[in-house]
């Protein structure tokens, strides 16, 4: 490969690993923002900004994130660039306005909130009007999941719901088909055992046969669990039993522990207490964090603020447990919070009655600084929350999508396991490729235009032609692909009525190559005359000598040429040669000093009074006029490159 080609094809790789990157940031930073990582997510979004990538998306990404951290003043700032953008959807009014209101603007506030009823925005009558909680207001705005059915709820008791290598593990007291019944008294519904079913089936039909293999399910109460990512450990509550008998504290109450079981061959057995259980106090709803090196749980345990609240353990290298910690008073209240769930990126969901909510039980989130430090909670709002008991969260790995459990109206038993998921960021993907070949162009530029023409957003397509953009949902697009020596192709995109579960629109552009300019050779690029006995340029000349520069330059940019001068027929001959080759050397002069190399002019000689374009020798008598045409520089082409 000669070292110019290998230049521009490693040049072009690395722009198309540019874009690869880019892209893979892209997705990183939504992955982090929907798993509520917001300090890590702020921190790919300023690199996006900053690479002109999807800019105006990381832009309201990063408004939201600052608001979700309790930094209103970061916030207000890129919420403004925010709404300074073309087509932004009217919710970053909402979100401006309440921003403001967070930094105490209350007057600009209003004039936004106008602003945002006035585009056609309906104010929701949140219950979150404090100032100091403009963050859920923020959040609440707008529904953030949706519920799908689950198919394997029963007449009982189901919640817990875990999700592990495509099954879902989940705690039910549909004791049906034993004949031994045994019923804890509240209810007068059957213990609850822990279950099993395939994902991929959403099964209706879960009964007996579907319980845990092995050692956990007991006479009396278990679940919800954890599980280990390798599959082969299990945590799960159990209220406490001694030699088969249900466990009870100096009151009669029975308590709550925490259990840890181990996969052999199948099934779950090799059943441990873990030590910091207690028979005076509870222990339960067990859950790993990310990297397994803490456990958390629910306790009335001794150092409680409230009811019961969140601790967690250190779990050391030896599978020791440390000293159980509070998890702090941003999180527990003195009231009840219960049900931790710990989500792949370290962030920490939990129940509670305590905190502002809609109900009794709802489902919040922590919100966590640059140190991990846990600094605020946030309210997941309708349909999460209701009015009841909303519980045991479970979030999957793609931060869209999960469990919870509720016992709101509309379910078929005490408490019901529903499935949620979130609406994807909506992006349009595709690939550019020659129309003529069908082989990938890379290093194209994919734009996203308004419907004023304004770019929105721009990438570069990778080494396979492959490109990747953010777009809003429930808007009109142009989209413009160009590159060097093709013609530009266009399209006009819609993600109107598209259904909220997809998240890809793919539009493929096929372009034509430019056809080559077919340069017609040039046989004479002009003549300029000079004044009787003298070598200077006319300045009613120069308008000639421009034009011939100009096409040099523009039309045919690899063009030479030669420069032949010569003079009239009167005078000395002698003198005549003289006198050209000084015309020559003007006209070089001239041309070189406006840009033409002088590489590109082979020749320039003075020929004296030969080659006359007329009669006019020196034996005849001719006009002024007639002389004049023989006092003149030719421009000749080379015929041997016009390119």
């Amino acid at each position: 490969m000669k070292l110019k080609n290998y230049i521009i094809a490693s040049f072009t790789l690395i722009l198309g690993f540019l874009s690869y990157a880019q892209s893979g940031r892209q997705k990183k930073a939504d992955n982090l923002f929907n798993k509520f990582a917001f300090v890590d997510a702020t921190n790919v979004y300023h690199e996006l900004i900053d690479k002109n990538y999807n800019a105006d998306f990381a832009v309201r990404q990063l408004a939201d994130s600052y608001a979700y951290m309790r930094n209103p003043d970061s916030a207000v700032v890129y919420y403004k660039k925010a709404i300074e953008q073309n087509n932004v959807p009217i919710q970053y009014y909402y979100n401006y306005a309440q921003a403001l209101r967070g930094v105490k603007d209350y007057e600009e506030s209003r004039i936004w909130m106008k602003r945002y009823e006035e585009a056609g925005g309906k104010l929701n009558t949140s219950t979150y009007q404090k100032d100091s909680d403009f963050i859920n207001s923020i959040f609440n705005s707008e529904p953030q999941y949706f519920l799908t059915e689950v198919k394997f709820n029963s007449k009982y008791s189901d919640f817990g719901a875990y999700e592990h290598n495509g099954n879902v593990y989940f705690a039910s007291s549909r004791d049906e088909g034993v004949l031994s019944k045994h019923k804890y008294g509240w209810n007068e519904e059957p213990f609850l055992d822990v279950y099993v079913t395939d994902k991929s089936t959403n099964d209706s039909i879960v009964n007996n046969g579907s319980k845990l293999n092995g050692d956990i399910n007991s006479i009396f109460h278990e679940g919800p669990i954890t599980i280990s990512k390798d599959g082969n450990t299990m945590y799960f509550s159990r209220t406490s039993f001694i030699k088969n008998s249900l466990g009870r504290n100096n009151e009669g109450i029975s308590t709550i522990k925490i259990y840890k079981a181990s996969l052999v061959d199948n099934k779950w057995t090799d059943i441990k207490e873990l030590p910091f259980n207690s028979d005076d106090f509870s222990t339960g709803h067990p859950a790993l964090n990310e990297d397994e090196t803490k456990l958390y749980f629910a306790s009335d345990m001794p150092g409680s603020i409230g009811g019961s609240d969140i601790f967690y353990v250190d779990i050391n290298a030896n599978g020791s447990y440390g000293k159980p910690k509070n998890a702090g008073s941003v999180v527990n209240t003195d009231k009840n919070e219960r049900f931790p769930f710990i989500n792949s990126e370290g962030i920490l969901f939990f129940s509670s009655d305590g905190h502002q909510g809609l109900g009794l039980l709802d489902v919040f989130v922590t919100v966590a600084d640059k140190d991990k430090n846990i600094i605020n909670v946030l309210n997941l709002g309708v349909p999460v929350n209701s009015n009841k008991d909303d519980f045991s969260f479970f979030m999957n790995d793609d931060g869209l999508s999960g469990y919870f459990a509720s016992n709101r109206e509309g379910g078929i038993g005490s408490d019901d396991i529903y499935a949620f998921d979130r609406i994807p960021q909506l992006k349009i993907e595709g690939t550019v490729y020659d129309n003529a070949t069908s082989t990938a162009i890379p290093d194209a530029t994919v734009a996203i235009l308004d419907d004023s023409g304004q770019e929105i957003a721009f990438v570069k397509t990778d080494e396979n032609g492959y490109y990747q953009l953010n777009i809003d949902r429930n808007t009109d697009y142009n989209i413009i692909v160009k590159k060097d020596n093709f013609v530009d192709d266009t399209k006009t995109i819609s993600s109107k009525g598209i259904d909220r579960h997809v998240s890809s629109i793919t539009s493929d552009f096929s372009m034509n190559v430019i056809p080559p300019t077919i340069v017609q050779p040039v046989t004479n690029l002009g003549t300029i005359y000079f004044n009787f006995d003298s070598a200077t340029i006319r300045s009613e000349d120069t308008t000639n000598l421009d034009e011939i520069i100009d096409l040099m330059l523009n039309t045919y940019p690899g063009l030479t040429i030669k420069i032949e001068a010569y003079s009239d027929s009167r005078g000395a001959a002698k003198y005549n040669e003289l006198l050209s080759q000084k015309r020559a050397n003007s006209s070089y002069n001239y041309l070189t000093s406006k840009g033409i190399s002088a590489s590109r002019i082979i020749e320039y000689m003075g020929y004296g009074e030969q080659n006359l374009v007329n009669d006019c020798s020196e034996a005849i008598k001719c006009t002024e006029e007639e002389h004049q045409l023989n006092r003149r520089t030719n421009f000749i082409p080379v015929p041997t490159n016009y390119k």
